[in-house]
C-alpha cells in the first residue's frame, strides 16, 4: 500500500524514574537503592522510538501533559524524527509516569501511572503500512485505530501488555500478536488467537528468545527465533524495542521470520545499556551485531 508513514504507533508515553538496587524488593520489604535516574519512556514511546531507529518513517498517536515531563518527551520524538503532528497536549493533566526498580541480575518491576495516556483518542489515523499498539492507553482508543487501520489496508500488530483479558472484537482486527509467556495464556493460547482471525502470533520468551506460530494446518510447533548472547544490564524496554524494530522491518518488506531475527538483535543490544529509550540501538549497530553474530 501507498502511505505516508512507515510505521504509526499508537501508545503511551512517560517519564521513567528508575532506582538501581542489588536486588528488588518482596512484599512489604525495603531495600536500599544505589542510582536513580529519570528517563523518557512508555510502551508507545519507546516502540516509536525503536522504529524510527531502525529506519522507518514513524508517526505517534499519544498524549503527555503540559508540564516539564511532556515538554521533555516531545523533545526526545523531535530528536528522533518521529512525526508528533498526532500527539495531543492535555493542559492540567500530568503526563504519564512509571517507577521502576532494576536489580542487578537485569531484571526489573514497573508501576505505571498513566496520567494524560488515559486521554489518548482517535478521530482519524495517519496512513502507515504498519500499526502497532499496547494497551497503556484505553483499549476504545486501539479498537478504533485497529478498525481504521484495517480499512486502510494496514497490517495491524499488537503487543497485549500489560497483560490483560482483551474483548474478542479487538483481536479480531490484529494480524500479527506479540505477546510474551505469560500473555499468551491469559489471552487463551496460540491456537485461541488464530480462531479470531490472527496470521500470526509471535511469543516471546526473553533470554530464550521468540517463537512464531502461523495460522492454518501443518505448521507444527512454530519457528524459534534464537536469542543473542549479550551480557544484560537492564532489560527495560527490550521488549518494546522488540516490537519497534520488527514493525520497522516488516514495513521495509522484509519476511517475517527476517524481520523477527533482526528485531531479537536489537532488544538484545538494548538490554546492554541502562534506560528504555535510552538503550535502543540504530540500525547500523543492529545490522553490525547481526553480521558479526552470523
Amino acid at each position: 500500500m501507498s502511505a505516508r508513514h512507515d510505521v504509526c504507533v499508537v501508545g503511551s508515553s512517560n517519564l521513567d524514574l528508575v532506582a538501581t538496587a542489588a536486588v528488588l524488593p518482596g512484599p512489604g520489604e525495603t531495600v536500599m537503592g544505589r542510582d536513580y535516574a529519570e528517563h523518557p519512556g512508555g510502551k508507545g514511546l519507546n516502540q516509536a522510538v525503536a522504529a524510527a531507529r531502525a529506519g522507518a518513517r514513524t508517526v505517534f498517536v499519544s498524549a503527555v501533559g503540559d508540564d516539564t515531563a511532556g515538554t521533555g518527551l516531545l523533545a526526545v520524538m523531535h530528536g528522533d524524527g518521529i512525526d508528533t503532528s498526532c500527539v495531543a497536549t492535555r493542559a492540567g493533566v500530568p503526563t504519564g509516569r512509571a517507577l521502576i526498580g532494576v536489580g542487578d541480575s537485569g531484571e526489573n518491576s514497573i508501576i505505571v501511572v498513566p496520567g494524560a495516556n488515559a486521554t489518548v483518542e482517535v478521530d482519524e489515523l495517519p496512513a502507515a503500512r504498519v500499526v502497532l499498539a499496547q494497551l497503556e492507553v484505553p483499549l476504545g482508543t486501539v479498537h478504533r485505530a485497529f478498525e481504521l487501520a484495517r480499512a486502510a489496508g494496514a497490517t495491524t500488530v499488537l503487543n497485549p501488555a500489560p497483560a490483560q483479558t482483551l474483548p474478542t472484537e479487538l483481536l479480531a482486527l490484529c494480524d500479527i500478536v506479540v505477546p510474551n509467556e505469560h500473555e499468551v495464556e491469559l489471552l487463551g493460547g496460540v491456537d485461541a488467537l488464530f480462531a479470531l482471525g490472527a496470521r500470526a502470533v509471535v511469543v516471546t520468551e526473553g533470554s530464550r528468545g521468540a517463537t512464531l506460530h502461523r495460522g492454518g494446518a501443518g505448521n507444527g510447533a512454530g519457528v524459534h527465533i534464537a536469542p543473542f548472547a549479550v551480557s544484560p544490564v537492564d532489560t527495560t524496554g527490550a521488549g518494546d524495542t522488540f516490537c519497534g524494530s520488527l514493525c520497522a522491518r516488516l514495513a521495509a518488506g522484509d519476511d517475517l521470520v527476517d524481520a523477527l531475527r533482526w528485531a531479537a538483535a536489537a532488544a538484545a543490544l538494548s538490554t546492554t545499556r541502562a534506560g528504555a529509550v535510552p538503550s535502543i540501538p540504530l540500525a547500523a549497530e543492529v545490522d553490525a551485531f547481526v553480521t558479526a553474530a552470523g
